[in-house]
């Protein structure tokens, strides 16, 4: 938040507080994009990935934001036995020249993902789907098998 000041004198009673820390963020975004650079935006696309992975009795379950991909944009894979990798690509919006931008703050470029599943999920049947922004993945879990006891009737004398 910025100080906004309409004259020259500073008001006291104002509530706009200034903060040390404004700006800070352009600085670092400067340093990462140089001109003809798209490590940031690369970088950025990466970073804001976020998936949520939750275990329920019967699945491994995982929700990823992907607002504005399209399905044929996304790869899900279970890769070297065991690990479910997301990938995938946001595309830059087409720049006309006659545009004119006054802030970039949706990231695109590529990004990707990757989870060492546990030994009971079951690679074979993994199932997504995409909808309304929202990448679902479910992972079936295999059966827990409760070892199974058996009673040894204990023979010779007793009262």
């Amino acid at each position: 938040m910025s100080i906004i000041r309409r004259s020259n004198v500073f008001d006291p009673f104002s509530f706009n507080i200034w903060n040390p820390f404004e700006g800070i963020n352009t600085i670092f975004d400067n340093a990462l994009t140089a001109p003809g650079s798209n490590y940031a935006n690369e970088v950025s696309a990466f970073a804001n990935t976020r998936i949520d992975w939750k275990e329920t009795p019967e699945a491994h379950i995982f929700k990823a934001d992907l607002p504005g991909v399209k399905k044929e944009e996304v790869k899900v894979e279970v890769v070297e036995g065991g690990v479910l990798q997301i990938s995938g690509e946001r595309k830059k919006e087409q720049e006309e020249k006659s545009d004119r931008w006054h802030r970039v703050e949706r990231s695109s470029g590529k990004f990707l993902r990757r989870f060492r599943l546990p030994e009971n999920a079951k690679v074979d049947l993994v199932k997504a789907s995409l909808e309304n922004g929202v990448l679902n993945i479910v992972v079936p879990k295999e059966e827990v098998k409760k070892p199974e006891v058996k009673s040894i009737e204990i023979s010779g004398e007793g009262k």
